[in-house]
């Protein structure tokens, strides 16, 4: 059982870390994901969706271009106003709102889906983030989610953040929710779930521009090297890099590395 205490830790550490850097300069590239688990809900026209931690919003744009009535939420603000920007941009009515998922503001069977890609999977309490997002789902509803699996280039790469900045005791791996078993034990045994394992191709000029990237934008890269000293900074700059060079497809001219992820579609008794 996880000690409240030791999760009011890792929420707080993570809220510093996704409000540091600008995670949309990420998150973005990611869109194509929000598209495809649109398409696997099989959205409707008119469906009130919610979206929870929504980061830039890929999730959030993709329901609405699908007609949805969309709500927009992440516990953090800023990354918020990234996705205002882009349903402004593309004249989409979205309704954002600064919510955590594991106290979601809403009635009881609120929404006809709840999706998250590449968010959920980062609240400390994950029993308890699965239970709200069930319970303002209808029934018959869908749950919606996108997960990075434990063995995908994501995941070992926060693996090898752990070994440098070990979390707090009591905290689960965020990559779990990219296991099936875990999804089952989270949604329980009446919860009808379809998963698929996919692949996202991360394309950056070198593993070095990735680094750089992601060092200056994504949160929590971004917070482990602030973090370091700069021997143990070096460190972590050759393992990320060796990660990187061990799963790039593109040979010596440019870096492609797939990272896989499940796309999951839940169905709520």
């Amino acid at each position: 059982m996880n000690a409240p205490n030791d999760l009011a830790v890792v929420k707080t550490r993570q809220q510093a870390a996704w409000a540091s850097g600008d995670y949309a300069v990420i998150g973005t590239t990611l869109q194509i994901v929000g598209e495809m688990l649109a398409e696997a809900c099989d959205l409707r026209w008119d469906e009130a969706v919610l979206d929870v931690a929504a980061g830039n919003g890929n999730a959030t744009l993709a329901a609405a271009r699908r007609g949805c009535k969309v709500t927009s939420t992440d516990y953090v603000g800023a990354l918020l106003e990234r996705g205002r920007e882009r349903a402004r941009a593309d004249r989409l009515d979205v309704t954002f709102e600064v919510a955590d998922v594991e106290a979601l503001p809403y009635k009881d069977s609120r929404f006809d889906a709840v999706l998250s890609t590449f968010g959920v999977m980062f609240a400390p309490d994950h029993a308890r983030s699965a239970a709200e997002m069930a319970r303002v789902c209808r029934g018959k509803g869908r749950i919606g989610l996108a997960n990075w699996t434990p063995d995908s280039m994501v995941g070992q790469m926060f693996k090898i953040i752990g070994r440098h900045l070990p979390p707090p005791p009591g905290a689960q791996s965020p990559a779990l929710w990219g296991t099936e078993a875990h999804l089952k034990s989270l949604f329980g045994p009446k919860a009808k779930i379809v998963a698929k394992e996919r692949t996202f191709n991360f394309r950056y000029r070198s593993a070095a521009h990735f680094i750089e990237v992601f060092r200056t934008w994504y949160g929590p890269v971004h917070k482990a090297f602030a973090a370091l000293p700069a021997e143990k900074g070096a460190e972590l700059n050759q393992e990320l890099t060796s990660l990187l060079a061990s799963r790039n497809t593109a040979g010596l001219e440019s870096l492609v590395v797939p990272s896989e992820y499940l796309e999951v579609v839940i169905t709520l008794p």
